[in-house]
């Protein structure tokens, strides 16, 4: 998403760590890790109410299958993968060497 590799995201930790320093360390994580629970609960109540205000059919409703590309592959995959075969068992027409 942001084009940010394994060792930019290693520096940037680094250099987080030298500039709150050791002293001030656990306060962060422990307040970090208590945003990562809300952020998470946040997350799954707003699954939990959108498939409550969907109804009944619903229930077994995931958050991938609101995905465009997954629903449209779940819906019509099975008709493109029927024309697909029909396209690949047609036998290809040969070519002459010798008109070419």
């Amino acid at each position: 998403m942001f084009n940010i590799g394994g060792g930019e995201i290693l520096g940037l930790l680094i250099l987080g760590m030298i500039l709150i320093g050791p002293d001030r360390m656990p306060n962060i994580a422990t307040d970090a890790a208590r945003l990562l629970i809300k952020l998470k609960n946040i997350a799954q109540k707003a699954t939990n109410d959108l498939k409550e205000n969907l109804g009944p059919g619903y229930e077994d409703l995931q958050v991938k299958d609101l995905n465009p590309k997954a629903f449209i592959k779940k819906h019509i995959g099975d008709v493109i993968d029927k024309n697909d075969l029909e396209i690949n068992t047609k036998p290809k027409p040969k070519i002459d060497p010798d008109i070419l």
